[in-house]
């Protein structure tokens, strides 16, 4: 059977018995009484005045790139390691991006690389930056800096649901945040997303747009465009259970994390993605970079064992697509994209897989 590199875990039978509780409802179309539990638990958990669950993460950040009003040529200040998702968004209404590269000690965005771009570029749409591989930006830091410049700071905290910064939840402290809970993520709708904010008048009109900004008529009267963003009231059920066992999920990633811990301790040639100290990440992947062995042949090496591992994100400055786009580079994302590996991260991952892995890159190491 095919390792996979962080499969979904259901909890028992709870989140079948809640989609079926969404199906006795017969809310089966978009909105309904799961999506509203699913919205209200998520904003206890997360300590958010808001929350709008979506289809998917990148619809959450279209909304917020609508909010923002992007206009065709406007800047906007992005992490430069990332999914393209994190950028595509406001690169779709026109924006153009400017991209700033990690802090080595934490490998999200650097505040004083984000401190130069908000000087070559004062008039910036806004800045988004986005947690990575479940560990949280620093974010205080940045936002010091945005609130100096009067740019809106948004969080695409997509990988690092369950972390805290600070004693705070991910996202927590910025204009805006968005979480997702794709089908490989640390808690999952098998595709799903949500925004969370506590700016009332940002949620209301991210909330009407993903209704297709319908006005309150009796018929459907539209003074502008919206689109379809809701999530479905099936998935916002799977939600509902995942979300009441997020605290499991959290310990088992944790436990995962420190066994393979264990077998680097003895192979100074692995060195894992630093821990920053402001926060607890969630630990969603195990991310290495290695010495003396190639990621590529070490990806496909394991991919012939049936085991699936990938490199990092390819910096977006390397991305032929934004070959003309302005960046704010120290250097850091380019090495560790040529350097680094995610091994499989999975809640039931078994030692006996994590010493095969292991055997692997001994092998390649020695060649």
């Amino acid at each position: 059977m095919r390792v996979f590199l962080s499969p979904p875990v259901m909890n028992g039978d709870l989140e079948r018995r809640l989609v079926g509780e969404a199906f006795d409802s017969n809310y089966i179309a978009p909105c309904g009484p799961m999506v509203d539990l699913f919205e209200r638990e998520a904003a206890e958990r997360f300590g958010f005045r808001q929350t709008l669950a979506t289809i998917s993460g990148t619809m959450a950040l279209e909304l917020l790139a609508r909010a923002l009003e992007i206009q065709p040529g406007d800047k906007i200040i992005v992490s430069d390691l990332t999914f393209i998702g994190s950028v595509a968004a406001f690169v779709s209404l026109g924006a153009e991006p400017v991209f700033v590269d990690s802090d080595p000690a934490t490998w999200c965005m650097d505040p004083q690389l984000l401190a130069e771009a908000l000087q070559r570029y004062p008039q910036a749409k806004a800045v988004i930056v986005t947690d990575l591989y479940g560990q949280s930006c620093d974010i205080d830091a940045l936002l010091t800096l945005c609130d100096a410049a009067g740019v809106k700071l948004s969080v695409d905290a997509a990988e690092s649901v369950g972390a805290t910064y600070r004693g705070r939840p991910s996202g927590k402290g910025a204009w805006a945040a968005i979480y997702s809970f794709n089908g490989n993520k640390i808690i999952t709708t098998g595709g799903g997303g949500m925004l969370l904010s506590d700016d009332d008048a940002l949620m209301a009109h991210c909330r009407k747009l993903a209704s297709q900004a319908r006005e309150p008529f009796p018929w459907y009267e539209h003074a502008y465009v919206g689109t379809h963003g809701r999530l479905g009231n099936i998935p916002a059920a799977i939600g509902v259970g995942q979300l009441r066992h997020l605290a499991d999920a959290l310990r088992d990633k944790a436990a995962v994390w420190q066994a393979w811990n264990e077998r680097f301790a003895s192979r100074p040639w692995i060195h894992p993605m630093p821990t920053a100290d402001y926060g607890v990440p969630n630990r969603w992947l195990t991310v290495v970079t290695l010495e003396g062995v190639d990621p590529l042949k070490a990806v496909e090496a394991l991919t012939a064992r049936g085991i699936e591992a990938r490199p990092l994100w390819k910096p977006m400055h390397l991305q032929p697509v934004f070959r003309a786009c302005d960046a704010v580079l120290s250097g850091v994302d380019a090495a560790l994209f040529r350097d680094g590996l995610c091994l499989p991260s999975g809640r039931n991952l078994t030692p006996e897989t994590m010493d095969e892995v292991m055997a692997c890159l001994d092998q390649l190491r020695a060649e």
